[in-house]
């Protein structure tokens, strides 16, 4: 039962401590007027990762376990080694093939990640105009009502270049938006007041969260006795994090050779690279758990190689990332590549399952329930810009129905369209199958957050069976 109260807190409200501005979780308490509740917000979350996926031939022994797609049909697939970290989740997730942006299918793995949220013509070389990302779109219809507008991360941060970014978020002018990648820097932009002051008097405290305890004893006399749970369970996670940062600090900042990388030295130990990993997911976790922003995109790297994300596989005792894709037929080669997409799908269930088990104050569901999380690429095999392999979670509240493996398109039902190559001949050659645009899955995530548009990219429709 809801306690009454005839204190209204404003939802944007913050805990205030010396040089510290920690936005409050969403709570039942929050936003209220009379009796009437507020609805649960609803979220979005784009995680890229560049390189494709391993996809052996059937005829290859590796396939049986190490094909990134499912086998068998909608509801009765069947999870290979790569995704069997999965199967928990299996009822909150959606996986498709048969999906790719019309205007990138000629275009070289390379070069194509900049279009995988704006589906835009920009084409192998020549001139370059990108236009507005998938999570702008929906950034501008909701981000008003939070402290962000959206948060834009990747692992090797800034915008890159034309073709080679660095970044999943573009502008309505088609300018891509900066990317962050250092988790100190990320914190302080959700958590930190700005100016020189309120940095310098965080950096000579002991932690950020003990600035804002004694806040926090006045504020839990105002809530129910729900949200006085909900609050202890948010500083709980904020100061779980706030501990990670240092650790993973550590991992970002480790120099990186550019050439020879069969030869690096590094100091960053496997363990600091998957610290770093969860620590990112964690941050967007803190960020849709406090209503700073409800819209995130997250880069695992740039295409073709170099950079920190490289240094990803490290955590699963593998080479350096871009290399595996480029190693599939030598010994145990579908298997390391397969095992590093394992990982990625790894990290990606963790925090699904942390937003499955985050229940909404209103007692609507979960967070999950209210957030739609894509894990995607725009490479299936070997830099073809064809069959993007994706995956969905969540977003149950807003219509999605999971537990489902959905093909697309003709011609390509057993993924096996470009399976098997390491060679550019794969996507120079012709493939002969029918896809969808992926757009039109893109519009259909749209009208469920209420953008009132009937296409994507110059593309009209929606996705059926979605």
């Amino acid at each position: 039962m809801k306690r009454n109260t005839s204190t209204t807190i404003h939802r944007r409200n913050f805990l205030r401590g010396a040089g510290v501005a920690l936005a409050l979780p969403w709570l039942e308490s929050l936003g209220r007027t009379g009796t009437a509740t507020a609805a649960p917000p609803k979220r979005f979350l784009s995680v890229y990762h560049p390189d494709g996926v391993g996809l052996p031939l059937k005829t290859d022994p590796a396939w049986k376990d190490w094909c990134w797609f499912p086998r068998g049909g909608e509801k009765n697939f069947e999870l290979t080694k790569v995704l069997d970290v999965l199967e928990p989740l299996r009822g909150d997730i959606s996986i498709y093939s048969g999906l790719s942006h019309p205007a990138a299918r000629k275009v070289h793995g390379h070069s194509n990640a900049d279009q995988y949220l704006t589906g835009a013509t920009i084409k192998g070389d020549g001139v370059y105009q990108n236009s507005i990302s998938l999570d702008q779109v929906i950034a501008d219809h909701c981000g008003g009502l939070t402290r962000h507008a959206s948060l834009v991360m990747s692992t090797n941060g800034g915008i890159g270049g034309p073709r080679g970014a660095q970044t999943q978020s573009f502008n309505r002018e088609g300018r891509p938006i900066p990317a962050m990648n250092k988790p100190k820097q990320i914190f302080e932009t959700l958590f930190v007041k700005n100016g020189k002051d309120s940095l310098a008097r965080l950096v000579r405290s002991k932690s950020a969260l003990d600035l804002l305890l004694a806040n926090s004893k006045a504020l839990e006399k105002s809530l129910s006795r729900h949200d006085q749970h909900t609050l202890k369970q948010y500083l709980d996670a904020v100061r779980e994090t706030e501990l990670k940062l240092a650790k993973a600090q550590k991992w970002i900042d480790t120099p990186i050779p550019v050439i020879n990388t069969a030869n690096l030295k590094l100091d960053a130990t496997p363990e600091e690279a998957r610290l770093y990993f969860q620590t990112m997911y964690e941050l967007v976790y803190l960020a849709f758990l406090s209503d700073t922003t409800r819209v995130a995109t997250f880069q695992l790297g740039r295409e073709n190689g170099e950079g920190p994300h490289d240094l990803l596989s490290r955590a699963v005792g593998l080479d350096a990332a871009h290399g595996l894709t480029h190693a599939v037929k030598e010994p145990n080669g579908w298997k390391n590549l397969g095992t590093y997409n394992r990982y990625q799908a790894e990290e990606f269930g963790r925090f699904v399952k942390k937003l499955k088990d985050t229940r909404e104050p209103d007692g609507n569901g979960s967070m999950l329930d209210n957030t739609f999380a894509m894990h995607g690429s725009a490479s299936s095999s070997f830099h073809l810009s064809r069959n993007y392999p994706i995956i969905s979670a969540g977003g149950k509240n807003m219509g999605f129905r999971n537990g489902r493996y959905l093909k697309f398109g003709k011609g390509n039902e057993d993924n096996q369209a470009g399976a098997g190559i390491d060679t550019d001949a794969g996507w120079q050659g012709e493939v002969q199958v029918e896809e969808e645009p992926l757009a039109r899955l893109f519009t259909t995530i749209l009208q469920r957050f209420g953008v009132e548009t009937d296409s994507f990219a110059g593309i009209p429709g929606t996705l059926n069976r979605v």
